[in-house]
């Protein structure tokens, strides 16, 4: 696992730590289950403080992506995948919620709606363009970077 600080950034190191072990496993790089360098090593193998990578760890489990054991060590949390897209559809259900104020202003009864929402829904997933598309509305609808990163990579494996 490879790990770069900058010991002159006014980022924090435990942060620097943290941000980079999850876009290792939000890219898949780090899957469910993998065993994370012990807080010591990992201390030991950047040159700071044994305070500081446990710092970096503890926030990382307490945002869900590894869990700690004592006497075993510290691992990817195996559902970190179900955060993310527990993460995802909350902004999603933000964007219905607007999406349904806006048809009854509109005075667009919940047939409509549906069948509105269904006839895109159609034309979207046959559509050519539809990865392209997506890293429009991806840069365009504000999701935090995780979920953006999440998305991408899962596209990127499905095709």
């Amino acid at each position: 696992m490879d790990i770069y600080i900058n010991k002159t950034s006014e980022i924090p190191l435990y942060e620097q730590i943290a941000e980079q072990i999850k876009q290792l496993i939000i890219e898949g790089n780090l899957h469910g289950g993998t065993p994370l360098p012990s807080v010591r090593a990992l201390a030991q193998s950047l040159g700071i403080s044994v305070i500081t990578t446990r710092r970096a760890y503890t926030e990382l489990e307490r945002e869900g992506y590894v869990i700690t054991t004592p006497a075993k060590g510290t691992f990817v949390a195996m559902n970190y995948k179900q955060k993310l897209r527990d993460i995802g559809i909350d902004k999603m259900t933000d964007m219905i919620d607007d999406l349904i104020y806006l048809s009854l202003a509109l005075d667009i009864n919940r047939e409509q709606l549906i069948n509105l929402v269904e006839e895109y829904y159609d034309y979207i997933h046959l559509h050519p363009n539809g990865n392209a598309k997506l890293h429009q509305v991806l840069k365009r609808k504000s999701l935090p970077k995780e979920i953006e990163t999440y998305i991408l990579n899962e596209l990127d494996h499905s095709h």
